[in-house]
């Protein structure tokens, strides 16, 4: 028989959102043997994002749950019953955006799959993939009520002002949507809907975000494990994106000749990066220490790849730690590396080619928030 967990342990129900979709969210003090159980009597899955277990709101049912675990566990399901707060009346009310969820049925869910194999035959990214097959399978979900033969562009521009602005989503999804579109009718459908002319958002001219150096010292400092510190040391050491660090294998770092393998990256390319002295050094205590086999950052279980979750939760924890009171991200780590190098006098084309830019443009932003040229600037003011 199952040892029950102690009395002051209990399993808390509460609902919550996921991916636009109510859950019922499940939290427990960590115990394996009861995971375990949890996992295999009920249909509870684990969720990275919400950091706890959770089971969909439309198929939960609180007395098979209760009946499941009840022998190990105390349920407070007290938060259940309670009446959501009633909505405080408003001058002028928004009116309420209509939410389709994207399941889709018959000649609609076919065409999906029939894109998403086109495009891993045309070997897309994973990310890639499915970003525009979610992308488009909302498009066709907001167009449920018409044949996929009779869709237009006009229906584009409904849905990017009706579903996309009027929720607040960002330019970059819009892009997402249309390119998707304009991939999708014209490989896979091939109606009526004119490609060329469905516009893509203006582009926004955003200014990459970038940290002091005291700042990037304070925050690679804050962690005390070895591997959190070095993970996030190789970012910034390197201007490394997020799945280009996570994808790193022991066989790509050639500490002899100090520089490192970048394989399959955005675009589909490769290059080479220099690696500092120090970075070396640190790179070859990292692996005297953990030896790892499969990926140079493992997870808990040898041969698995750290998780991108893990990694975002190192370095929230770093940033509390570091005091830095902005909204870091780990490609702001990247952004500081190119701007660092531009003003310590490294020339752009070397920039560019480290980075992995295709287009010159891309690299030339940091120019715009390199202090070193705009400090040597004198105001009129002072002349004043």
């Amino acid at each position: 028989m199952k040892t029950p967990l102690s009395p002051r342990q209990r399993v808390v129900l509460s609902k919550t959102t996921l991916d636009q979709q109510t859950v019922i969210r499940i939290d427990f003090p960590y115990d394996k043997t009861f995971m375990e159980m949890l996992k295999s009597r009920t249909s509870a899955r684990w969720s990275g994002s919400l950091r706890s277990w959770y089971i969909p709101e439309e198929v939960f049912n609180l007395r098979a749950f209760y009946g499941a675990i009840a022998e190990m566990a105390f349920i407070d399901y007290a938060a259940l019953k309670r009446k959501p707060p009633e909505a405080k009346p408003v001058e002028h009310p928004v009116p309420a955006v209509p939410y389709r969820r994207h399941i889709l049925q018959g000649d609609r869910r076919e065409l999906v799959d029939r894109f998403r194999g086109w495009m891993q035959h045309k070997r897309y990214g994973e990310s890639t993939i499915k970003t525009y097959c979610e992308a488009i399978s909302g498009f066709l979900a907001f167009t449920a009520d018409k044949p996929v033969s009779g869709i237009g562009n006009e229906d584009m521009v409904r849905y990017v002002n009706e579903c996309l602005i009027a929720r607040g989503l960002s330019h970059s999804c819009q892009n997402q949507a249309v390119n998707a579109a304009k991939l999708f009718f014209r490989e896979i459908v091939r109606t009526k809907m004119d490609c060329c002319k469905l516009e893509r958002p203006r582009r926004e001219h955003k200014l990459p975000n970038v940290l002091s150096k005291e700042e990037v010292r304070r925050l690679l400092e804050a962690p005390q494990n070895l591997k959190h510190r070095i993970m996030l040391s190789v970012i910034y050491a390197c201007g490394l994106r997020r799945s280009e660090l996570l994808n790193l294998k022991p066989v790509h770092v050639d500490s002899k000749r100090q520089l490192l393998l970048i394989i399959n990256s955005k675009g589909k390319k490769d290059r080479v990066v220099p690696l500092s002295e120090r970075i070396t050094v640190m790179l070859r205590d990292y692996y005297k220490t953990y030896r790892p086999k499969e990926w140079l950052f493992e997870g808990q279980s040898a041969g698995t790849r750290y998780s991108e979750q893990s990694l975002q939760s190192v370095l929230k924890q770093a940033v509390e730690k570091a005091g830095i009171r902005k909204p870091v991200t780990l490609h702001w780590l990247r952004h500081s590396y190119a701007t660092h190098l531009l003003e310590s006098g490294t020339d752009l084309r070397y920039i560019q080619e480290i980075l992995g830019h295709k287009n010159s443009k891309t690299t030339e932003i940091y120019t715009h928030v390199s202090t070193k040229s705009l400090q040597k600037i004198k105001s009129p003011f002072d002349d004043l």
